[in-house]
């Protein structure tokens, strides 16, 4: 069970890294520049991630995860991978990071997945 730490974890990271410089995020995920209103609201996206990272993490993840932050994570982690593989198919926003996300999103669901009850 200590395996589902790793998806509030990179919720968290992920928040931190859009409060600090969301045009370094937009850059290496989808490959574009971010204007001055993307840069705020990838700041405001960045705060709620690291909320919904907190929100999330588990009190013990070694005994009893919660269900609500388990089933949160799944469908963040679903959605998050389905809307990359759209913007990657796309053509319009592919960064080089863009399918190593993908990648991590579909782990990260499996892995949660195996936590739903």
């Amino acid at each position: 069970m200590r395996w589902i730490i790793i998806a509030p974890a990179e919720a968290a990271l992920t928040g931190l890294v859009l409060i600090v410089s969301p045009s370094l995020f937009a850059w290496l995920i989808l490959g574009a520049q971010l204007t001055a209103p993307g840069e705020a609201l990838g700041r405001i996206a960045g705060v709620a991630m690291l909320a919904f990272g907190l929100a999330c993490w588990p009190e013990n993840a070694m005994i009893k995860p919660a269900a609500g932050a388990i089933w949160a994570l799944l469908a963040y982690n679903v959605l998050a991978t389905i809307y990359l593989c759209y913007l990657g198919t796309e053509g319009s926003f592919v960064g080089p990071l863009l399918w190593p996300a993908v990648a991590l999103h579909i782990g990260l669901a499996v892995i949660v997945a195996r936590f739903v009850r």
